[in-house]
């Protein structure tokens, strides 16, 4: 049977987690993080939860006739930004929980 000492230092513990885990999320809401394509002709940003913020294209790759090139690199751009925001993410969550996979926990 569980002492109840240790019961009330392991619910503090848990509450200070979840204290830890809401100031990594807002921390995510605002971090930002860019990914690139075309040699930095598209640039996507997205924040710390992997939401698009900003899509940035530069007047030359804007090309009427070649509409297919553009779309791939705007997909290339946004799924490189959101590739960097899972892993900004995944540090956060892991300097908190300790590498931990606990469920519920975004990435």
């Amino acid at each position: 049977m569980a002492n109840w000492g240790d019961m009330g230092r392991m619910m503090k513990q848990i509450q200070k987690m979840q204290e830890e885990l809401l100031a990594v999320q807002e921390k995510l809401g605002t971090m930002e993080v860019e990914g690139s394509a075309g040699g930095g002709a598209v640039k996507a940003v997205c924040n710390g939860r992997a939401e698009l913020l900003r899509l940035v294209l530069a007047p030359e790759v804007v090309d009427p006739e070649d509409t297919e090139m553009l779309a791939d690199l705007v997909v290339a751009a946004v799924n490189e930004a959101m590739r960097l925001a899972r892993q900004k993410a995944e540090e956060e969550m892991a300097r908190v929980t300790g590498g931990l996979q606990l469920p519920g926990l975004p990435f």
